[in-house]
């Protein structure tokens, strides 16, 4: 048994981002990336800021990113169930059970995990949130291709991920929070 303070499960944009933006700030984050993204199939030309990259290099920048900040990657490790008791997530592999106080779930368009959970779906099969991305389930997020039916862009992913982690942060501060570097950051 492993205790972290988010679990993310995905480990494309939305999973990454999430992971990112909670480990920059404190809380101890672990991912669980099979590396079975779209991403893998993508040259990124729409993606702010960056002029051309084709998805893998993206990703493995974007791995070396979260690793720098001190997320737990758990790559090759498929989560295969997902429950709550006693008020803390339960993240089962085929290696062990994790525990969380916040779960990210980043499985692109696979919304089976957000099923197990209980999570309320929308009329379009897609996971119903909010717009922090906070499912019905409390603490539990869900992002990217999970929650939009046709709008499948690494970008949006992305953003979804840095809000569901935002909002993470707030609730730990108890005040909104914003995550902005300043040149005496970087």
């Amino acid at each position: 048994m492993t205790d972290a303070d988010v679990i993310v499960v995905g480990g494309g944009p939305a999973g990454l981002s999430a992971a990112l933006f909670t480990a920059k700030n404190g809380l101890d984050t672990t991912v669980f990336d099979t590396d079975d993204t779209w991403l893998h199939m993508a040259h990124l030309f729409n993606y702010l800021g960056i002029e051309s990259v084709d998805g893998t290099e993206f990703l493995r920048d974007a791995r070396d990113q979260v690793d720098e900040f001190g997320v737990e990657r758990r790559q090759g490790e498929e989560v295969v169930g997902v429950g709550t008791h006693d008020g803390e997530f339960h993240v089962e592999t085929d290696e062990d059970t994790y525990h969380s106080d916040y779960l990210v779930l980043a499985t692109g368009s696979d919304r089976d995990l957000a099923d197990d959970l209980g999570c309320d779906f929308a009329d379009d099969d897609t996971v119903d949130v909010d717009v922090t991305m906070e499912t019905s389930v409390e603490d539990a997020y869900a992002t990217g291709a999970m929650v939009r039916a046709e709008e499948w862009q690494a970008v949006i992913s992305a953003g979804d991920g840095a809000a569901a982690a935002l909002n993470v942060l707030s609730k730990e501060k108890g005040e909104h929070f914003h995550d902005f570097d300043t040149p005496d950051d970087a």
